[in-house]
């Protein structure tokens, strides 16, 4: 060793930073979620109003299945595009639900409908083309983009258009702004608002002509307190379709759901699911194969989120928070807190600290104006929502 060479000499050590592709936003509810139950976990009584998920388990048929599952075999890979049994069924739940004629072969499982969405981009859009979002809308969806190289596209869909898009706002977004293909849920997140079939066939049609993909996000279908949601699959044999077992059928944890892509693209979604995942988790198949038989139980579930609604459209108001999107489905109210507050993210942080009730800043849905509004969550227990809703109107005073 040269006696002359000293340590400061040394070769600097080079300093290495994540890629710029994962230098995305937050999922704010998530983090909420997180304060909520430190807060909880310290001895707060805390209500979840902040999460998108169910307060009930799993229906009792799944359990069961997954039981049995469990102890009959080895729960090894399935194929990438899912347990055919459960394709099978999936595909007859669109001739049931709908009166739409779906081949079992169009059926894809995925790893819950975030799965679905990477997929669908990835297997649709090149890098840096753009993908027309809602706004307000799932976070997720922008970030998903984001990640892979995408340019989200925001499209203003508030309460002067009854939180949808028009036809001729996302044909600008088509024609003028670079989206290729535009995602839509209906019933909406955050917002609860459905479109009606009439309304949903002219954004398909309109992506048709301007030779764009129109995803249909369709996870909260079921969970309608009036007429039920059209699939997009009425209308075009292009559309792709997300859904998912997590809302209506209770399965959160269980992270299983699927698409429904045209028949040329069967393919090209099981070569990239093949690579990405191998398959979904067989238990979480098994066990949504048999959700399918369990709707008495999970109409009572639904039950519970109608009344749970049904108290924060009268009492939400009386707490302050006086302009509601319709809340047609779904299990959200979303309310615009412009008249209290113009920071969002601050007012749930006070709220969650003083009154013990999280719930979801906009800012996590609309980067322009969520700052006025939040998103509360009524899939708890109704107990729970009316005790919710007392706090609420206590701490306005």
């Amino acid at each position: 060793m040269d006696e002359n060479v000293t340590h400061s000499e040394a070769p600097a050590r080079t300093v290495l930073s994540p890629s710029l592709r994962s230098a995305i936003g937050a999922f704010v509810v998530m983090d909420v979620m997180r304060e909520a139950n430190r807060l909880q976990a310290a001895g707060g009584d805390i209500i979840h109003m902040e999460v998108g998920q169910p307060g009930t388990p799993a229906p009792r048929l799944v359990r069961e299945a997954v039981k049995r599952a469990i102890d009959d075999g080895p729960l090894g890979y399935t194929d990438a595009l899912g347990l055919p049994a459960l394709r099978e069924r999936i595909a007859r739940h669109y001739a049931d639900a709908y009166g739409v004629n779906v081949s079992p072969s169009r059926i894809v499982v995925t790893t819950g409908s975030s799965a679905g969405f990477v997929l669908a981009f990835l297997a649709l859009l090149n890098p840096g083309e753009g993908l027309a979002l809602p706004r307000p809308g799932y976070p997720c969806y922008r970030q998903i983009a984001r990640v892979l190289d995408l340019v989200p596209v925001p499209v203003a869909a508030g309460a002067v258009t009854g939180y949808a898009p028009t036809p001729d706002a996302l044909a600008a977004a088509f024609r003028d702004r670079g989206a290729r293909a535009v995602v839509l849920a209906s019933p909406s997140n955050p917002t609860g608002a459905m479109l009606s079939p009439a309304a949903l066939g002219l954004l398909v049609e309109t992506a048709r002509e301007a030779g764009a993909w129109f995803i249909s996000d369709e996870i909260y279908h079921g969970l309608t307190y009036g007429a039920p949601a059209a699939t997009a699959l009425a209308f075009s044999d292009d559309a792709i379709v997300i859904n998912s077992f997590s809302k209506y059928y209770s399965m959160t944890g269980w992270r299983v759901g699927w698409m429904v892509v045209p028949e040329r693209l069967v393919r090209v979604f099981e070569r990239v699911a093949q690579n990405l995942y191998i398959s979904t988790p067989t238990a979480s198949q098994v066990g949504a194969l048999a959700a399918f038989e369990a709707v008495e139980e999970l109409e009572a579930y639904k039950a519970v989120y109608a009344r749970n609604r049904d108290l924060l459209l009268e009492e939400l108001p009386r707490a302050g928070f006086g302009r509601l999107a319709p809340a047609d489905g779904a299990f959200y109210v979303y309310a615009d807190a412009g008249a209290i507050t113009d920071d969002s993210a601050a007012f749930v942080r006070r709220m969650l600290a003083e009154t013990g009730v999280a719930a979801t800043p906009g800012v996590d849905f609309d980067e322009e104006d969520g700052h006025r509004f939040i998103r509360f969550s009524y899939a708890g227990p109704f107990e729970r929502m009316r005790e919710a809703a007392a706090r609420l109107k206590a701490w306005r005073g």
